[in-house]
């Protein structure tokens, strides 16, 4: 991770660091290792031993100025992991230095990894930095979400004041197959404007890579709807990207859920089975 403020010297770093392996069957967390305020609980297998469900919690639930992330994950040949959180991950005011989140995930041949967690909110007058990067192994799975809130829209907060860097980096085989690089200023009229934020709050993308990413998969993705807001979905070669644009969180998570409900089975062959955090 690259620095470009100086840190704050009340400012916390943590770091966690996953390893799975799949052993006669069952995907364990071979190793871990953390430095700092960031920890998972027990593996959960509500799913039998071929899944390894990970909560990853950050206790002080909340970043603010100069604090930095990092969260790095290795899954071994033919393991399946899926990480979420147990909340809304938040983001709070900073005069200062960029507060920083940084993931990496390695998937190895074979291996699917579902990064799944819950919305982001970002308060009016954050500086936020947030870089999400994947490799996978070329016959390796991965779905993953992003749901971001610009203001606390229970209190009716705007954006108007800060800044949010978002970067996501997904490579295949070496090869890149998605990236997507942002900018997101308080106050800047690409927040209302029709060809950027349109005076929504909320915005999200999911993305699946794999074999089972298919027009037809593509197609039956396209017939659920957001209850509020917008949706829309679309496919490049092995890669499907839907987007949610609109007031809440809350519907951009259950759009997004059913489309994971359709975009599983066709990559792994297993039905969602939704976490019992959220």
């Amino acid at each position: 991770m690259l620095l470009h403020e100086p840190i704050a010297t009340a400012s916390w770093r943590a770091a966690l660091a996953l390893t799975y392996e799949l052993r006669d069957g069952r995907t364990v967390l071979a190793s871990r290792r953390h430095d700092g305020p960031l920890v998972v609980q027990k593996p959960l297998y509500s799913e039998g031993p071929a899944i390894c469900h990970t909560i990853l919690v950050h206790p002080p639930a909340g970043l603010v100025s100069g604090d930095e992330l990092e969260i790095n994950a290795t899954l071994g040949t033919g393991s399946h992991a899926l990480l979420t959180t147990p909340g809304a991950g938040k983001w709070y005011r900073s005069s200062g230095p960029f507060a920083r989140q940084s993931v990496n995930l390695q998937i190895g041949a074979g291996a699917v990894l579902e990064w799944l967690p819950q919305e982001t909110i970002f308060f009016n007058e954050t500086r936020a930095d947030v870089r999400l990067d994947v490799s996978l192994a070329t016959d390796a799975s991965f779905i993953g979400w992003d749901v971001f809130c610009f203001g606390r829209t229970a209190s009716r907060e705007r954006f108007e004041r800060g800044e949010c860097r978002l970067s996501t980096t997904i490579r295949q085989g070496g090869r890149p197959v998605w990236m997507e690089r942002g900018i997101v200023r308080g106050g800047d009229p690409l927040l209302s404007a029709p060809a950027g934020l349109a005076g929504e709050p909320v915005t999200g993308v999911l993305v699946a890579v794999g074999c089972g990413v298919t027009t037809a998969l593509l197609q039956a993705c396209r017939a659920p709807r957001p209850r509020t807001g917008d949706g829309a979905v679309t496919m490049l070669p092995g890669v499907l990207v839907a987007r949610y644009l609109g007031p809440s969180s809350e519907a951009a998570r259950a759009y997004f859920i059913e489309l994971w409900s359709l975009i599983r089975p066709a990559l792994i062959d297993r039905a969602a089975n939704i976490p019992r955090i959220w």
